[in-house]
């Protein structure tokens, strides 16, 4: 394994760990996030489900509460976006 490679396993194992702690909050809401990956550059996509679909608040929580959560732990991850 390249140390690439094991860059992006441990940036994607990290990635997971915080958005399973902010999950509940989610739910809490009757929604659920999904972490779908993170490139190279540092791009979280995420896919939120249940409530959060549809929801005009959904943008606010993407990008107030779970990027700027992301961007102070992790300072590679330069994005979150919905897919």
């Amino acid at each position: 394994m390249t140390q690439a490679a094991k860059t992006d396993d441990r940036l994607h194992k990290e990635v997971a760990k915080i958005i399973g702690e902010l999950r509940p909050f989610v739910q809490s809401d009757g929604g659920d996030i999904e972490l779908v990956g993170v490139s190279e550059q540092g791009v979280v996509r995420v896919r939120l489900l249940g409530a959060c679909v549809g929801c005009p608040s959904s943008g606010m929580t993407l990008k107030i509460g779970v990027e700027q959560t992301l961007k102070d732990r992790l300072p590679e991850v330069t994005e979150v976006v919905c897919v």
